[in-house]
């Protein structure tokens, strides 16, 4: 049966958390269309493997479409604890009018801290009902005992909280644990 579409805000990341979340899409229908994807304006890598991605999806399904948006990085490795709530505010302030603008319908992250500012500005425009945006987050297969600092913070603010390792499950209550997804 078919659905309707549903536009879906994807925060893709630097390194291993790309390769995971296009795993996560490869599993979704037509339906999530358009796919609008953010990644951070210093990730270089992250551009190349959405733009093959989407190039083997659009042989699949003739009407895929997507977007690709960059903000500021919220967070730098091994950058201070200081200086990162001010360049993640900073993020938040590139975020708010690009979600605005995407109005997804659902937001897809699991992990880069890029996520963050995305995922607040969602929730934001949520409480201002301007927008109501349903956000999944999947914490990265690596987070086995741990959550990452992206997970620790978003666990309050998602809709759905993936875990896949047991562990995560009885240390989080909220967590949905699903086992290996990716």
């Amino acid at each position: 049966r078919r659905t309707p579409p549903f536009s879906l805000l994807v925060v893709a990341g630097s390194g291993g958390h790309t390769t995971e979340i296009l795993r996560l899409l490869s599993c979704l229908s037509e339906s999530y269309s358009p796919r609008h994807y953010v990644l951070a304006d210093s990730d270089k890598m992250s551009e190349a493997k959405i733009r093959s991605f989407e190039q083997k999806r659009a042989e699949t399904f003739s009407e895929s479409q997507f977007s690709l948006d960059r903000i500021p990085r919220s967070r730098e490795v091994r950058q201070s604890w200081v200086s990162s709530v001010l360049t993640t505010l900073y993020s938040i302030l590139y975020s708010l009018p690009l979600t605005y603008k995407r109005k997804p319908d659902l937001i897809l992250c699991n992990g880069p801290g890029t996520c963050v500012p995305v995922c607040l500005s969602a929730f934001l425009l949520g409480l201002l009902r301007i927008k109501r945006t349903i956000i999944v987050y999947v914490e990265s297969i690596c987070r086995v005992e741990t959550l990452s600092l992206s997970g620790k913070i978003l666990y309050y603010f998602s809709d759905y909280f993936i875990v896949q390792w047991p562990d995560l499950k009885k240390k989080y209550p909220k967590s949905v644990y699903l086992g290996r997804i990716v």
